[in-house]
């Protein structure tokens, strides 16, 4: 029985990792579509609802199972629990991700952004995709280390979400409303991704150590305290015992 439900749980990791492959073509299309006017990958990226929809619900389906198959140990349930999460928090990416696909697409062939916004958004989806990236690595491999670090880079997608809300309200703002809305909106799905990314790397953490991130990042930070305290302490002792 135990074996069966191994082979389940390691059936619903494996398709998280499938669902974030459709995710980060879903995103890779889309930011094609939006920086270059393009309409065929935007196509390509809203043709991939249903493939997302349906390991979703194969996920869910597999949730119930495993919930229903045996009352399972507490770090399995952590595991089944956890993994209930993540696939809501990649659906969700998904579905931002298609939401600028389809301003590509109804705006084609105009672009969707003002020229002087291309850079910034340029280096939002580098961003995004670095982080997407990442995401498979600690799904493949759970690694807290990694999943905390993601945090610095959706700092950066914050810093860049802010300014071009800021920009976009200045006097030096050139481009029409109808720009500054659907530019808001850009980024705004791009922040949205990035913090998607950053709570399935929390989900991750929880699962590899049972910790909330804030704790996990607390007992680091006690843990090299007490490295410092015991490395002063041994060169005290070798001064005094010259």
């Amino acid at each position: 029985m135990r074996t069966a439900y191994r082979e389940h749980l390691d059936d619903f990791s494996h398709d998280l990792i499938i669902m974030r492959d459709i995710v980060h073509t879903i995103m890779t299309k889309a930011s094609e579509a939006l920086l270059e006017s393009e309409l065929q990958p935007a196509e390509e990226s809203l043709s991939l609802r249903d493939d997302l929809d349906e390991v979703r619900t194969r996920c869910e389906e597999r949730a119930v199972l495993l919930l229903a198959l045996e009352n399972p140990m507490a770090k399995d349930l952590r595991q089944v629990v956890s993994s209930i999460y993540i696939v809501e928090d990649l659906y969700r990416m998904g579905r931002l991700a298609q939401h600028v696909a389809s301003a590509a697409r109804r705006r084609h062939p105009e672009s969707v952004l003002p020229a002087d916004c291309i850079g910034y958004f340029e280096e939002l989806y580098r961003l995004v995709t670095d982080m997407s990236k990442k995401l498979r690595e600690i799904l493949v491999t759970p690694d807290p280390d990694t999943a905390l670090r993601m945090a610095s880079e959706d700092d950066a997608v914050d810093d860049i979400n802010h300014y071009l809300l800021s920009y976009l309200t200045q006097r030096e703002w050139k481009a029409s409303v109808r720009e500054a809305v659907e530019t808001a909106q850009m980024t705004r799905y791009y922040e949205r991704f990035a913090d998607h990314c950053v709570a399935v790397a929390g989900r991750i953490i929880y699962l590899s150590t049972g910790l909330a991130p804030e704790e996990y990042m607390a007992k680091l930070s006690e843990e090299e305290r007490d490295k410092e305290f015991e490395s002063r302490m041994a060169e005290l002792e070798r001064q005094f015992r010259r």
